[in-house]
């Protein structure tokens, strides 16, 4: 018995894909290995580079003089040294709209400012503020509250504020970026001396 073959009928023409789908195909394998590019270069200049994030601290601190009134007026005046620090090798920070708000028991007690300036690299720089308040009328339980931390020989104030920073990474740009400080300085009112405490934007 002869055996059957079977024919294979062809339509005519081949389905080809569309020139447009090729060109998307090649710019997306193109966009994709340009990210993949600018990755390892970013990580290259990163390990070369190694740049470290800019801060500010209170390093140092002094109550100078405090006093409440019969009438309850509040007068103070504290001198904080607040230090801004710049530990890259290869690149300069500049520092702007520095704006601190001291306070004691919810009340805002002295504005401490600062104008733009910069640090060089490997360096920094000490701002002595003297903080001298206006008068300042307390309540019965605000003048309270002044009296028994004197009495214990131990007053806490807070220090809040933020300032602007902008360095270079290299060829890798600028970053722009906030340092922040919220914390607490507490002195001994007798001698005025500062207990020292951390107080940084840097992180842990």
């Amino acid at each position: 018995m002869i055996p059957k073959s079977q024919s294979q009928f062809s339509t005519g023409q081949e389905r080809r894909t569309h020139p447009l789908v090729w060109c998307a195909a090649i710019i997306c394998t193109i966009l994709t290995l340009a990210v993949i590019i600018a990755g390892i270069v970013t990580f290259i200049g990163y390990l070369v580079i190694h740049p470290r994030v800019p801060y500010i601290s209170v390093i140092d601190a002094h109550l100078d003089r405090i006093l409440v009134d019969y009438a309850g007026v509040l007068e103070i005046q504290v001198t904080i040294v607040i230090r801004a620090q710049n530990g890259n090798e290869k690149a300069h920070a500049s520092f702007s709209d520095s704006d601190f708000i001291l306070g004691l028991n919810g009340e805002d007690v002295a504005h401490l400012v600062a104008p733009p300036f910069e640090v060089s690299k490997k360096k920094w720089v000490d701002f002595n503020y003297v903080v001298q308040s206006s008068p300042i009328p307390l309540g019965p339980e605000e003048a309270e509250d002044v009296d028994v931390a004197l009495k214990r020989d131990l007053i806490t104030f807070d220090l809040k504020g933020s300032a602007r920073v902008r360095w270079r990474v290299g060829r890798l740009g600028s970053v722009r970026f906030f340092c922040r400080l919220s914390c607490q300085l507490s002195f001994h009112p007798l001698n005025g001396t500062y207990i020292p405490s951390r107080c940084t934007s840097k992180a842990k």
